[in-house]
């Protein structure tokens, strides 16, 4: 496999569009299997994670599917305008999409602050748990989506406020539909972005924890604004 020698910018970056050029250029062609994540890490001198992370963002484009088990394959031979056909309603409704993201960060802000002031030692053995579970699945789709949802729900039920419980189940019910696909290509499978979000997760627990408001309030604003340039990348 003929490659150029990687430069200081992001390397997962660079993979990705070295092995993108390779398929449009045909040299891998529609069917055609990539060579497995450690030769391919030798080739370019990285660590396999970064090669997930270009090999995660080769299948957010609809370029390659990334099979149960290891081993990916060729399957389309252009980016795909949308890789999911879930996201062509998605599109149709980006407006619709913007305002419920903006909805979501004053309601969660809010939440993250009154948990803080309000949350029980019962709230806490609760997310004490659910933080032990997240550390152990950083960068599985299915269990990273799971308990990231779960993380926000208990947030929201640890304000012992049943309107604010409501109204998140109401706005993230309707998001997280939308853009789950999105969230399991590139934020959950993606080993970098999935033990950042961790660690975000972490600074709001520990926030939570101390029964400071302001920090909460900051750390899951900061927290929803990363989670936000990445989605709104696709839409």
């Amino acid at each position: 496999m003929a490659i150029t020698r990687l430069t200081k910018r992001n390397h997962y970056e660079e993979i990705k569009d070295q092995l993108m050029g390779m398929i449009l250029d045909g040299r891998f062609k529609v069917g055609d299997k990539l060579p497995s994540t450690k030769e391919m890490s030798e080739s370019f001198g990285v660590g396999r994670s970064t090669t997930r992370e270009a090999l995660s963002a080769l299948k957010a484009m609809g370029l390659i599917e990334i099979r149960q088990g290891g081993g990916c394959r060729v399957i389309r031979n252009a980016p795909a305008e949308a890789a999911v056909p879930e996201l062509d309603s998605l599109r149709l409704n980006r407006s619709t999409l913007l305002e419920l993201l903006e909805a979501r960060q004053s309601l969660e802000v809010s939440n993250a602050a009154i948990a803080a002031v309000k949350r029980t030692d019962a709230d806490m053995a609760e997310f004490e748990a659910l933080m032990h579970a997240m550390e152990q699945t950083v960068g599985q789709e299915l269990e990273g989506e799971r308990t990231d949802v779960l993380f926000h729900l208990t947030l929201a039920k640890a304000t012992h406020n049943s309107i604010m419980v409501r109204l998140f189940e109401s706005i993230v019910g309707q998001l997280e539909a939308a853009i789950r696909d999105i969230r399991r290509v590139e934020i959950y499978s993606n080993q970098r972005v999935a033990e950042q979000l961790y660690r975000e997760h972490s600074a709001i627990y520990e926030s939570v924890r101390l029964r400071d408001p302001e920090r909460a309030a900051q750390t899951m604003k900061r927290h929803l604004e990363h989670v936000e340039n990445i989605l709104t990348k696709y839409i």
